[in-house]
């Protein structure tokens, strides 16, 4: 990789049927984490990492998500009338943030196939991907983690977490050769294996590091069950070329797209701020007591 991230893609033309429904009219990922829409927190690490453009793989119902990262006339002229600087920044804070590109997703066909749509936007270049229902609390911005091994290794990067052998069949498992630096040269990659069968512990979550080639080689991956091209066949055949490495990043994940995770995620964020902390604390004290 010869040159600094600049670009990422953020899947997010999914139905958020787990979260119906609220999702009826809400996209999955305006849900707020405390009053934070999760995509921002995702586009917020990307920016924290140099990146200076997001593209947006959207589909129909979505809109709401390129509204929050535009400019509201209305709202910034009604908070600077009232005098609420404080909100008056956040809010065009949040406009400024970063220079937005949306492309649509006509049909959903699987992470390979939003990530394929994501070509015209992204080039001939390297480019991130993360996954909005992952989120990733690091004072080191989880994608910038992998763009630097990508960059000192010119090798595409995943990022890894162990979880428990209960839980490996609900995700991409990556194995390989362990390097001196704690990450691995993935080896092989396999989607949701079935129980008992996973090459190792280490889950893929969603942070990748990527090459312009990807896109070739989705345009040749087969459609796997439903129908769906799968990004992780694309990292397999990354990995049979020795082009992949595996970071076990530093952070901590929260799986917003579960129910149990986003309510864990809401305490976790909530905990860390100060003017919310003490009050949450005591309450949970109370929960614990009954």
């Amino acid at each position: 990789m010869k040159h600094p991230l600049r670009k990422v893609v953020i899947p997010a033309a999914g139905l958020g049927t787990r979260f119906l429904p609220a999702t009826k009219a809400i996209p999955k990922e305006m849900l707020p984490i405390v009053d934070t829409p999760t995509i921002q927190i995702i586009v917020e690490e990307a920016v924290k990492a140099g990146v200076e453009q997001v593209v947006l793989v959207n589909g129909r119902g979505k809109s709401a998500i390129e509204d929050h990262f535009d400019r509201s006339y209305e709202l910034e002229d009604a908070l600077s009338r009232k005098k609420s600087t404080e909100l008056f920044r956040q809010v065009r804070r949040i406009s400024d943030m970063v220079r937005l590109v949306s492309v649509r997703q006509k049909e959903p066909l699987g992470l390979g196939h939003a990530v394929l749509a994501a070509k015209p936007a992204i080039g001939d270049e390297w480019f991130g991907v993360l996954l909005g229902d992952d989120l990733i609390d690091s004072d080191d911005p989880a994608i910038g983690q992998l763009a630097r091994l990508a960059t000192q290794t010119g090798k595409a990067a995943v990022a890894l977490m162990p979880v428990r052998e209960d839980q490996t069949h609900m995700y991409g498992v990556a194995a390989g050769k362990a390097l001196a630096d704690g990450n691995i040269l993935v080896e092989r990659i396999v989607e949701k294996p079935a129980r008992g069968t996973a090459p190792s512990n280490l889950a893929v979550v969603g942070r990748y590091l990527l090459p312009p080639d990807v896109f070739g080689i989705l345009e040749k991956v087969k459609p796997g069950a439903g129908g769906e091209i799968q990004l992780t066949d694309a990292l397999a055949v990354l990995a049979q070329q020795g082009r992949l490495i595996g970071v076990r990043f530093k952070g901590e994940r929260h799986d917003a797209g579960d129910r149990l995770g986003y309510l864990q995620a809401n305490l976790a964020y909530a905990l860390k701020r100060p003017e919310l902390r003490e009050p949450l604390l005591e309450y949970l004290r109370q929960v614990v007591k009954q």
